[in-house]
């Protein structure tokens, strides 16, 4: 069970910034349990570690997305801001990292940087020692553009969701996205 996971823990053994599973992982790594298919892993890194990383994918094929195409890049210049995706392959092996944004001592919210999260408490570990993205963090970027899996997502981890977990959820929801519809559930 979370054998990706466990590859990308291996993965970034060597890796000196942080970096978390983010993304449908990440719900399942909370939940403790593997609750649907995943088509990806995705990782969750600084964008100040850019250089720290694009070390450890040397060996790799690596593509970026910008404006919702894939274009190779070997990393090697500063990426432009708004991009904040990367794609590597190698063999087999495909990842999907995504770039964050911190300031002093918060995560903060690439799509409205008034939303923000304490660094020291933005992500958690499973049992298996893997860390993860904090799911309220992970729901945030998925209530963007919801599809069903992202609807599995939330109906999964909601009972697994502490108060405090839900509460930030919600504020962050009503300041980003006010009408959507998780706010329903998360209002009761």
């Amino acid at each position: 069970m979370f054998e990706p996971c466990l590859q990308m823990r291996q993965f970034f053994e060597t890796f000196e910034g942080k970096w978390m599973v983010a993304g449908g992982w990440a719900i399942d790594l909370h939940i403790g349990e593997e609750t649907r298919e995943h088509g990806d892993i995705e990782a969750a890194v600084f964008r100040e570690e850019l250089p720290q990383l694009s070390q450890l994918l040397n060996s790799w094929e690596t593509y970026i997305s910008d404006k919702s195409r894939i274009i190779e890049n070997n990393l090697q210049e500063p990426l432009e801001e708004h991009i904040h995706e990367i794609h590597a392959h190698r063999e087999e092996a495909r990842l999907e990292i995504l770039l964050n944004w911190k300031n002093k001592e918060n995560w903060v919210f690439r799509r409205d940087e008034e939303i923000t999260f304490p660094l020291a408490h933005m992500n958690l570990h499973s049992e298996q020692g893997i860390p993860y993205l904090n799911p309220e963090i992970v729901l945030l970027y998925k209530a963007k553009n919801t599809n069903d899996k992202d609807e599995h997502d939330f109906k999964s981890v909601f009972p697994h969701l502490n108060e405090r977990q839900k509460e930030w959820l919600k504020q962050a929801l009503i300041q980003h996205q006010p009408k959507h519809h998780w706010l329903e559930k998360l209002l009761y």
